[in-house]
């Protein structure tokens, strides 16, 4: 499948979190933010442009486009993934990249049109805070997956069951076959959002944007009877509302950290 790319520079904070969610709603399936910098990806065949056109000047921002052969992607990321090591024990690599055993956990990850490679600092942020957890024996659920790579490493980690849920389709097939190169068995992939999870768990994992948080922590709530919320995905000048909701749901703030300006945090219950 063709895609198209649209390309927006120098965008963050709220007005980023507006723009994602009103692209979303306009067809566009993935999103990637790198240093303030937005690229969006749309089907072709779902592209409208007079649409893209009315929600940049909406936002007074400018934007450009480019055709994504669907044969040219990998050869694309290709070309410039580079594995990543996060806290000195989790190694992300490709397909294509020589194993490192010697590492305690390795996560194979063939990102194609997903979110989640490591390379982005939330996604570190969130590896980073389940390296140091027991997760052993735990139910997990990992809110918008992207490409599975945290649940994967959660069942590495021990956890006896982990569902996988996001709302794109590319992301739902994606960690499919990423929980295939990693011969996970405890992962059940489903395709919605936290309406279709009806498990109880005891970590919730959350990597999405301030917005789709914000919506989501009073449904958290409910499938966390005893247990830990860990977000990302969000700027710290954002953690205030971020608290004020997850408080208001019956959760505790244990601590957050941060990277540049992106942040992950631990709530309790």
């Amino acid at each position: 499948m063709d895609y198209i790319e649209i390309y927006i520079q120098q965008v963050s904070g709220e007005k980023r979190d507006i723009l994602i969610s009103l692209l979303a709603e306009s067809g566009f399936e993935s999103f990637i933010d790198e240093n303030h910098d937005l690229r969006a990806y749309v089907p072709l065949k779902d592209y409208l442009r007079h649409k893209v056109t009315q929600i940049c000047l909406m936002q007074d921002i400018t934007f450009t486009e480019q055709l994504i052969p669907d044969q040219n992607w990998n050869a694309e990321w290709e070309k410039n993934f580079e594995p990543v090591l996060i806290a000195g024990k989790c190694y992300v690599r490709a397909p294509f990249h020589l194993s490192r055993p010697e590492f305690p956990y390795e996560l194979i990850i063939e990102p194609k049109m997903s979110f989640g490679t490591a390379h982005h600092d939330t996604t570190a942020l969130m590896i980073e805070e389940m390296l140091e957890m027991d997760i052993r024996g735990k139910r997990v659920l990992d809110m918008g997956c992207g490409t599975g790579i945290l649940a994967i490493l959660a069942e590495k980690m021990g956890a006896s069951e982990i569902h996988a849920v996001d709302t794109d389709e590319w992301a739902f097939n994606n960690t499919q076959e990423n929980c295939g190169r990693n011969n996970t068995s405890r992962v059940v992939v489903t395709m919605g959002d936290i309406s279709a999870v009806d498990a109880s768990c005891d970590i919730i994992l959350a990597n999405i944007n301030r917005n789709v948080l914000l919506q989501q922590i009073p449904e958290y709530s409910k499938h966390i009877r005893n247990g830990d919320l860990l977000m990302s995905g969000f700027y710290e000048n954002d953690l205030e509302k971020i608290t004020e909701m997850s408080v208001l749901h019956s959760f505790r703030f244990d601590h957050y950290r941060k990277k540049n300006e992106w942040v992950v945090t631990r709530f309790m219950k």
